[in-house]
């Protein structure tokens, strides 16, 4: 498998798939903080050239206009890229807690075990949003967002955490730091080694 290096990752990734598409998340180094509260992801924080979440009001806006899809991009520590997409691809409102209500058919090569009924963001689909100062999760003994120090569409609790910790520059990370670390539960190799996340989405 060819290894690519962010800068490139970043130039193809623009115009990746036919292009046309409106990005809403990524992360590069883990310059920017990600634990975060209700109101910085409902607004949006850090850099769109660099590392950023574009807000859940924006998001939940723009999914609403029409039918859109979603293409998640990864790339591990070791430079292998991967990608998962789904054709359709909404988020309801703050009055629904920004729940991930819609959620198409998957392709790609982020599922090392097709056969799995749940992979990547499947899992989440009709699960709210949930920060460490509001827990959504429906789990009665564990605070998702706390315990996996991120923000994310938790059910008891993920599968998929790319808004966790960034520790993919940990040559070996131990078990606390994986569980809160970046992480797609059927990446080939180790789930929790990925250094580089695009989240993007355009009409369809």
């Amino acid at each position: 498998m060819t290894s690519y290096s962010i800068d490139d990752i970043l130039f193809m990734y623009n115009m990746t798939d036919g292009g046309g598409w409106t990005v809403f998340q990524r992360r590069v180094d883990g310059s920017v903080n990600f634990y975060r509260n209700w109101t910085s992801y409902k607004e949006g924080f850090g850099d769109p050239c660099h590392e950023f979440w574009l807000g859940n009001d924006k998001l939940s806006h723009l999914t609403n206009q029409g039918d859109y899809e979603i293409r998640i991009d990864m790339v591990n520590k070791y430079g292998n890229p991967y990608y998962a997409k789904y054709d359709l691809f909404r988020v309801n409102d703050e009055s629904d807690n920004y729940k991930l209500s819609e959620l198409g058919a998957y392709t790609g090569t982020a599922d090392k075990n097709k056969e799995l009924e749940s992979p990547g963001l499947e899992y989440h689909r009709n699960q709210a949003f949930s920060t460490y100062d509001r827990d959504n999760d429906g789990h009665d003994d564990v605070e998702c967002a706390v315990t996996y120090h991120g923000a994310w569409w938790y059910k008891k609790c993920h599968y998929s955490n790319l808004n966790g910790d960034y520790h993919a520059v940990d040559d070996n990370p131990d078990r606390s730091k994986r569980g809160v670390s970046i992480s797609w539960k059927f990446l080939p190799g180790y789930s929790h080694n990925i250094k580089y996340t695009e989240m993007k989405i355009r009409p369809v």
